[in-house]
């Protein structure tokens, strides 16, 4: 695997090793002592989630406050994502700035989005699976979001605001200035 560093300190792009053959391909798509010699981290994942898209269904930006933060690590299974870490933790020299990477099922590219970050991704093909492993349980009482257009934050989402789907719950969220604090 090909541990990436972004601008986010402790954000990661992954591009895994991919065998191909006749067959078609085999990845390894995690492996705890490859991840933690690539990051510096361990992080134990206990909880796996996946949802279905369409085109320019937009989720996000989510993340749990407190002793509920969540890591996460994404990727695409199928289609392709525009997908966004911003970074939120109050003492951060990159407060409030964010990454974004192409994420599809055929570059298999995976994407470390540390606690302390809000995280969301945009549909850019007709449907997308998209898959995320999280160290921590989901909390509702501890959710937090920021709206996908805050002008502090300056996401360039590259797409149509018209042609965007959004939620009634994440189109109501907060700016970051007014968003909970992640801890």
């Amino acid at each position: 695997m090909n541990f990436i560093p972004t601008k986010l300190e402790d954000c990661f792009i992954i591009e895994p090793k991919i065998i191909t053959d006749e067959r078609g391909y085999f990845m390894e798509s995690f492996n705890e002592n490859t991840f933690e010699a690539g990051t510096g981290k361990r992080v134990q994942f206990v909880q796996d989630n996946q949802s279905f898209s369409s085109k320019g269904v937009l989720r996000g930006l989510h993340y749990q406050t407190g002793k509920h933060a969540q890591a996460k690590l994404v990727r695409v299974l199928k289609g392709e994502v525009l997908d966004v870490a911003v970074d939120i933790r109050p003492d951060s020299p990159t407060y409030g700035q964010y990454e974004s990477v192409l994420l599809s099922g055929e570059n298999q590219r995976q994407f470390f989005v540390p606690r302390g970050f809000a995280h969301g991704f945009l549909v850019l093909s007709e449907t997308a699976v998209f898959f995320y492993k999280c160290d921590n349980f989901y909390n509702k009482e501890s959710e937090g979001g920021i709206i996908y257009n805050d002008k502090s934050i300056g996401i360039d989402w590259n797409f149509p605001n018209e042609n965007l789907i959004i939620s009634e719950k994440d189109i109501q969220l907060p700016s970051l200035e007014k968003a909970k604090k992640v801890w």
